[in-house]
């Protein structure tokens, strides 16, 4: 069986023996998470002195989705329709769970692929959140798929919703949002002022179309 390993830096998050004893809770909680849309998560466990947390999960060597769309870019609407319902159904899971599981940092380069059935699952959630209420106050993530309420810090797991979209739009132009800024500032203006990116303001209408079709 090939496995990945991958390691989350906890930065601040560690305050108090109480923030590590909810940690353990989160992380045993993302180990009962069952779904064919949700990458496997075998075990982990906290370097509590070097403050990260490492993870054995499941491996897919076709990569992710974003290395999947540079390497094959005539694939068709009707196989993006069907990787867009397999992001959804793992996010109507993900987000059933009470309070809701938030991923907060979803993106085409968190999102893998098993290219001989055409399989996607959703990946990286040592960057997901179990959260309460209370908790949902952390800036995480990657600019360039943030919400604006993200940026707020006071939000709930729409967030999610709003990074889909963006994975569309990459999906469909090959393009990374907002790769005409430079810096994340830049980005941040833009999204608060509900300005689009640019370079994929062309292909809105199509992006629009290929979610449509998700829902029909």
């Amino acid at each position: 069986m090939e496995v990945a390993w991958n390691q989350v830096k906890l930065r601040d998050f560690l305050q108090s023996p109480e923030d590590l004893e909810r940690l353990y809770c989160e992380i045993h909680l993302l180990k009962t998470l069952k779904h064919r849309n949700i990458m496997k998560f075998y075990t982990s466990w906290v370097d509590v002195s070097r403050r990260n947390i490492n993870f054995i999960t499941e491996m897919f060597t076709s990569g992710t989705l974003r290395q999947y769309r540079q390497r094959h870019k005539r694939v068709n609407i009707w196989a993006v329709k069907h990787w867009c319902r397999q992001i959804l159904s793992g996010l109507l899971y993900l987000h059933s769970h009470d309070p809701p599981i938030i991923h907060r940092d979803l993106k085409c380069d968190n999102i893998f692929v098993n290219g001989n059935q055409g399989e996607v699952k959703i990946g990286d959630l040592g960057l997901a959140a179990i959260l309460r209420k209370s908790h949902a106050v952390h800036c995480v993530g990657t600019p360039e798929f943030m919400a604006p309420e993200v940026y707020e810090e006071e939000y709930n797991e729409l967030v999610d919703i709003y990074s889909f979209g963006m994975c569309v739009l990459e999906m469909v132009t090959f393009e990374y949002p907002y790769s005409e800024c430079t810096h994340p500032v830049q980005i941040y203006k833009k999204v608060i002022s509900v300005r689009r990116s640019l370079g994929l303001f062309s292909h809105l209408h199509f992006a629009a179309l290929v979610i449509l079709v998700c829902v029909v």
